[in-house]
């Protein structure tokens, strides 16, 4: 076994060693310091940012706290949060935690039947709504979930409904204003949590089987606050847009706990579709994000090349030839020379500097994780001034493990561990991790805890990676997506779905073949395939699945999927390729809702398909 370890010793800026504080603590060791200092940007319905300061947000989730002490809510009790990410999802967060409850976070995309069994696996007595649409969702289970007497809605409502009582925010915290006689109390009672006591519940999104809940400490999340932010060249001069969901441990930790402990001001986007639009208005310095949101930005720039006709293509391919070679200086330490600076900097006028203005212009780095990135992306848009520091972790890691820094960057990896960490590689290639972020265990269920745990404390991730000769590791696949096919061959799909992902005629793709002869891919095509395969006769969904078998449309993808299969080993090749009209989403249950495959899910959905791909590869001898 190989093992990796981070032993320097972290504190907390008020000294408390790593996993023996709370989240108490780092609310009120961040409210403490520079009590005047902008803390949170939300957007105002007629346009510009309102920005409150950390005195402003302190009061603010006092009242609400107070509002929640006032309805009974005791500590240990469940305090669910439906809703998009919003300033409101962080103060009632902040709040619940400071009251004593226990946060269980809920993806607002969910279909309300797994909202139910979260509700009620967890016993949730109190949630969060974030609007009209996510109490409907609420409402349309409740009669399956009678433990749930309270829903507060974030805008307000005008809802009634027998034995559960609803509320607005607003009305909440004027409950709690109107509580003020306890609120000398409110910080004394807040700071009696303890850091053995669980803070949240977050349910596993499950590619397999129903959800699992990870029980995270207040010692857990406390760590890792401070892992991070021991790591990380931030404070605050910082902004950060948020856009992830916080209902997913990376954004929480990361673009939350994070930020309001290092003093960096948070702005809350509206909503997904309103990203680019607030990046440019916001002009972040710091920015957390997942791979498909830089994948975009780099099909956005590479579509409009193509548009722009070949000699624009040509010029792009040689602006990143330069962008290349100019990062590969930078990332050994050499200064590149005078001719190589002249072509940088006419590439970097006529690429990059487009693509730095895109993130506002400000961006000092970017922070990714929840996925693998392609290291030629991340190759892409460090040329182009833009840093992106590719992390790794896990829901019941608190999630981070794993992370490049800004002055050691190493494609292709997630870094080195973060402080206070171990990370062993077993002898079948799978990544134990050892600290102090690492769960209490899952929730009513011993038999998974202990089938992730062992005696010595490893957490068993399930996922399969390396550790090079200087400790940054890298991710190969999860080892139950490893394909081992008919003749015993080990097939790591992962490293290969991304490859292919990179084609412009390709929305999603996943690869199939365990215990078969070959392994074959199924392909979500882009618009765009459409387009060159048909030209005028796709304008939307129905015509998108009337066409899906067009000869025209497959010859298209496969022409294009060729050359970059063509490195690979022959048993790694797909022999066939499988067309599916229907994008992969979490409404049709294909994705979790951490956008993650749901490969038996698939399988199971096209199993008809699938059988007579083979079966007719099997009669024209393709696996020969």
């Amino acid at each position: 076994m190989r093992t990796e370890a981070h032993t320097d010793p972290v504190t907390s800026p008020s000294g408390r060693p790593l996993g023996s504080g709370t989240l108490v603590d780092v609310y009120f060791d961040g409210a403490e310091r520079n009590a005047q200092q902008v803390a949170m940007l939300r957007r105002r319905p007629e346009g510009g940012w309102r920005e409150f300061t950390r005195r402003e947000v302190t009061d603010r989730v006092r009242a609400i706290s107070l509002g929640l002490q006032s309805l009974g809510i005791e500590r240990g009790d469940r305090v669910a949060i439906l809703a998009h990410t919003s300033m409101d999802w962080a103060l009632s967060d902040w709040a619940s935690l400071l009251s004593g409850a226990v946060v269980v976070t809920v993806y607002p995309t969910l279909p309300p039947d797994q909202i139910e069994y979260i509700l009620s696996d967890s016993g949730a007595r109190l949630v969060f709504a974030g609007d009209a649409e996510l109490l409907a969702k609420l409402l349309e289970i409740r009669d399956s979930v009678p433990e749930v007497t309270v829903a507060v809605v974030f805008d307000p409502v005008a809802t009634r409904v027998e034995g559960l009582e609803i509320l607005s925010l607003d009305d909440l915290a004027a409950r709690g204003d109107a509580a003020m006689n306890l609120a000398g109390s409110w910080e004394s009672r807040a700071r009696k949590t303890l850091p053995s006591e669980l803070a949240t519940l977050i349910y596993t999104s499950g590619t397999t089987g129903s959800p699992k809940g990870v029980m995270l400490s207040h010692a857990n999340l406390h760590a890792n606050t401070y892992q991070a932010m021991a790591c990380l060249p931030i404070g605050p001069s910082d902004r950060v847009l948020s856009w992830l969901p916080l209902s997913h441990s990376f954004e929480r930790t990361a673009g939350h706990f994070l930020m309001w402990s290092a003093g960096v001001q948070i702005a809350y986007t509206e909503g997904v579709d309103f990203v680019a639009r607030d990046m440019t208005e916001v002009r972040p310095t710091i920015m957390t994000g997942v791979p498909r949101l830089f994948e975009k930005f780099y099909d956005a720039v590479v579509q409009a090349v193509e548009d722009g006709g070949a000699a624009k293509m040509a010029g792009f391919r040689l602006a990143k030839w330069f962008g290349d070679l100019h990062s590969a200086r930078r990332l050994v330490g050499q200064a590149p020379g005078p001719v190589l600076r002249a072509a940088y900097r006419l590439s970097d006028r006529i690429v990059f500097s487009k693509l730095r203005a895109r993130t506002g212009g400000r961006i000092r780095f970017f922070i990714s994780g929840a996925a693998p990135l392609s290291a030629e992306i991340a190759r892409f848009f460090y040329s182009g001034g833009l840093t992106i520091l590719e992390g790794y972790g896990l829901t019941e890691t608190s999630p981070v493990t794993n992370v490049n820094l800004p002055d050691g960057i190493r494609f292709g990896t997630v870094g080195r561990p973060i402080p206070g960490t171990e990370i062993r590689i077993a002898d079948d290639g799978e990544i134990l991790m050892r600290g102090p972020q690492i769960m209490k265990g899952y929730f009513g269920n011993p038999q998974a805890t202990r089938e992730a745990i062992d005696p010595d404390g490893w957490f068993h991730s399930g996922d399969i990676g390396q550790l090079d000769d200087d400790g940054y590791l890298a991710i190969t696949d999860r080892k139950k997506n490893l394909i081992v096919t008919a003749a015993g061959k080990n097939i790591a799909p992962q490293p290969i779905e991304e490859r292919l992902a990179r084609s412009l005629y390709i929305d999603q793709v996943v690869m199939l073949g365990d215990k078969r002869k070959f392994p074959i891919i199924l392909v979500v095509p882009s618009m765009q395939a459409f387009r060159v395969a048909l030209p005028g006769n796709v304008a939307g969904e129905d015509d998108r699945k009337r066409f899906q078998d067009h000869p025209a449309l497959v010859e298209v993808v496969e022409s294009d999927i060729a050359p970059r299969i063509a490195g690979l080993a022959r048993h790694e090749r797909p022999k066939r390729v499988l067309i599916v009209a229907d994008t992969f989403s979490v409404a049709n249950g294909l994705l979790t809702p951490t956008l993650k495959i749901k490969r038996r899910e698939i399988a199971r959905r096209y199993a008809d398909r699938i059988e007579k791909l083979y079966a007719d590869a099997e009669a024209e001898g393709a696996h020969r």
